[in-house]
């Protein structure tokens, strides 16, 4: 299906792009923690959304 050089090939442009976003991540960790302070609460509030649409979509079934 795919040769070895394929392979190869795909491993070591992971591994590049992985490593690429790693060290994108890590030199603006600095800026994200400025710009997004308290974004955590917008994540908590959208799982806390889902999780009662679940709940009314279990309640109203049965």
């Amino acid at each position: 299906m795919f040769t070895s050089g394929q392979w190869i090939f795909a491993i070591i442009a992971l591994i590049a792009f992985f490593g690429i976003i790693a060290y994108s991540y890590l030199k603006d960790k600095k800026l994200h923690k400025k710009q997004y302070k308290g974004s955590i609460w917008v994540l908590v509030g959208f799982i806390a959304f889902i999780a009662f649409l679940v709940l009314m979509k279990t309640y109203l079934k049965g």
